[in-house]
């Protein structure tokens, strides 16, 4: 759709909410029983310099102080600058979660930040929003990692590089709301790790108006999916490359025997991995 289409969808959507104004941004935060985490990603939220944003929260349903938590954080923000709202319900787990997420996201942009995970700075959504005044469909930029000691720069490779697999960490990636809609673009339930990966790709092959910004948008927490899981996610990105025809197969093989050998060398020769990544 032309960029004209998605203003007539936004104002059409701001006429279905009584003419009330979207934010510029989306946080959305998906969670489940990760009480400390979700703090932390508040915390952060909390010290932004910009406040023309909401935060939206899926939780799985938490058994822990999440729940009570967030419902003390809406009755404290029901007037607030930034707004806040949280749903609590089963879900079919964390891509089902940010389908939910999309789906009752309001602000023009929507950046992907999971309990536990932080924005960089406090001016990371102050230093996004001029980039965001030519409608690019697709902002992103460096990340941290957090690895238990002063948090390590991982820069990102160019989007070009995405047969390689995610150029940054996804928390490091900002998308159009109403481009996410357009494209019809969703998370798919039939991978457990990658699916991310399966949704950026199907997205970027869309997608014409890229920004880089040379700047860390998120700090990453340990111990996500991602890594957790590592194997079985360079398996599904190898399906996702065939299944897209992204590469001839002698490529995806090469691609693969190639993740592995890295991810073998930071698991064990850590600090050759990122002397190599410098």
């Amino acid at each position: 759709m032309t960029s004209e289409t998605n203003t007539d969808l936004e104002n059409d959507e701001s006429k279905a909410l009584g003419g009330k104004h979207f934010p510029l941004f989306t946080i959305l935060t998906i969670t489940l029983n990760h009480y400390q985490g979700l703090k932390k990603t508040f915390t952060s939220l909390q010290n932004q310099s910009f406040e023309d944003y909401e935060w939206l929260v899926i939780d799985g349903g938490s058994t822990d102080d999440s729940i009570d938590f967030l419902r003390k954080h809406r009755s404290e923000t029901r007037a607030a600058t930034n707004p806040f709202r949280f749903i609590s319900e089963a879900d079919d787990g964390i891509y089902d979660a940010m389908n939910k997420g999309i789906e009752n996201a309001r602000g023009h942009y929507i950046l992907f930040l999971n309990a536990g995970d932080c924005l960089a700075a406090p001016d990371v959504l102050e230093t996004l929003a001029p980039y965001t005044e030519k409608k690019p469909q697709f902002i992103y930029g460096d990340a941290l990692e957090d690895i238990g000691t002063d948090p390590i720069l991982k820069p990102a490779r160019r989007y070009k590089d995405l047969i390689w697999g995610m150029f940054t960490h996804h928390q490091a990636m900002v998308y159009r709301r109403h481009t996410i809609r357009d494209f019809k673009v969703h998370y798919s339930l039939i991978y457990d790790v990658a699916s991310d990966y399966d949704f950026t790709v199907r997205f970027l092959q869309k997608a014409t108006t890229i920004v880089y910004i040379p700047k860390p948008i998120c700090i990453f927490e340990q111990g996500g999916l991602s890594q957790t899981q590592a194997s079985k996610g360079r398996r599904e990105q190898y399906i996702i490359r065939e299944k897209l025809n992204m590469v001839p197969l002698h490529v995806n093989f090469w691609i693969l025997t190639v993740q592995t050998l890295n991810f073998t060398l930071r698991k064990y020769a850590p600090w050759l991995y990122w002397l190599l990544r410098k």
